[in-house]
């Protein structure tokens, strides 16, 4: 019992981190601010994490870990057209984890902006980003092999593929968190869509999730007032 109170202690340490550097940055972040919001005292969080930056790259791999969960496990409405395009679908849904396309991942998203700027400058974070984006990369790469081997994708160079994902989803992502007024969640889907689709013989459009959700997306690219909402 001991054990899971711990960890449920550090978890929840780790979720305070990641909403809070992602409103303020993480130059601005003090460990007093994210012991508030964990309700935790400093010395309880001290003992977790020694420094600002450990618990930051902890928030970083739960953060990817966890990222999108929900919406990755997420079937197709009934009598959909798209539950017999399985892999499309997916591909759909890693499309979308990787853009801040909820308040969670918007939240996530600006993690992610903040290891970019810090793994310019410090080694430990640039070892960290460039595993993590491996491991990104594999999986994404994973979906697309899934898929070939299925027969719903046409053959192609899987590497190449994976990477216009990353790209086109760093890319359009970065316009979103900052509220282009051009760029919309479904412009973006569409984008990246008519640049991978082809790649992969697909001629479905991007399969969209219940309207319901939908709407939920959509309101991920207006700012929040305060903490993100944890899926």
């Amino acid at each position: 019992m001991a054990d899971a109170r711990t960890e449920q202690t550090r978890h929840r340490i780790i979720e305070a981190a990641g909403q809070t550097i992602a409103e303020v940055g993480l130059e601005r972040v003090r460990m007093r601010m994210v012991a508030e919001r964990a309700e935790v005292s400093t010395a309880l969080l001290h003992y977790h994490f020694a420094t600002r930056e450990k618990l930051f790259l902890e928030a970083l791999k739960y953060s990817f870990e966890h990222a999108g969960e929900a919406d990755l496990q997420a079937e197709p409405p009934a009598n959909s057209p798209h539950r017999e395009h399985p892999h499309t679908w997916m591909l759909a849904r890693v499309v979308d984890a990787c853009l801040p396309s909820t308040p969670e991942l918007r939240r996530d998203f600006l993690l992610w902006q903040e290891m970019w700027l810090r793994a310019a400058r410090d080694l430990d974070s640039r070892l960290v980003a460039v595993d993590l984006y491996r491991q990104l990369r594999e999986w994404v790469q994973g979906v697309i092999r899934d898929g070939v081997a299925a027969g719903e994708f046409a053959r192609c160079d899987v590497a190449r593929v994976a990477d216009l994902i990353l790209a086109t989803t760093d890319g359009f992502g970065t316009r979103l968190v900052l509220d282009d007024p051009i760029m919309s969640l479904a412009a973006a889907r569409e984008a990246i869509w008519s640049i991978v689709s082809p790649e992969l013989g697909i001629t479905t459009p991007f399969p969209t999730p219940a309207i319901g959700a939908d709407r939920r997306r959509a309101d991920a690219a207006v700012p929040t007032t305060g903490a993100p909402r944890r899926r």
